[in-house]
């Protein structure tokens, strides 16, 4: 994977989802994450676009984007450069 945005609401959420996927902590969010920016409503488009713009800054080909959606529910976006 090259780029991970996790949009977590709760840091055990992260804690327990990275080893799962088999994702590196020490490159998940590396712009920090929604908690790291105080997780306001509305951020995760932001968060989407801090992606795109890091797999660009990376020349990464591959990126996923996870959103919180409230009640324990939860959706991911996986995106490739072409």
């Amino acid at each position: 994977m090259g780029a991970v945005e996790l949009n977590e609401e709760f840091a055990p959420q992260s804690l327990a989802c990275i080893p799962r996927l088999g994702l590196d902590p020490e490159t998940d969010n590396k712009d920090d994450g929604a908690i790291a920016l105080g997780h306001p409503p509305g951020s995760r488009g932001s968060r989407i676009a801090t992606l795109l713009g890091r797999m660009d800054c990376e020349d990464a080909r591959i990126g996923l984007a996870t959103v919180c959606v409230g009640v324990g529910q939860g959706t991911a976006m996986l995106l490739e450069r072409v």
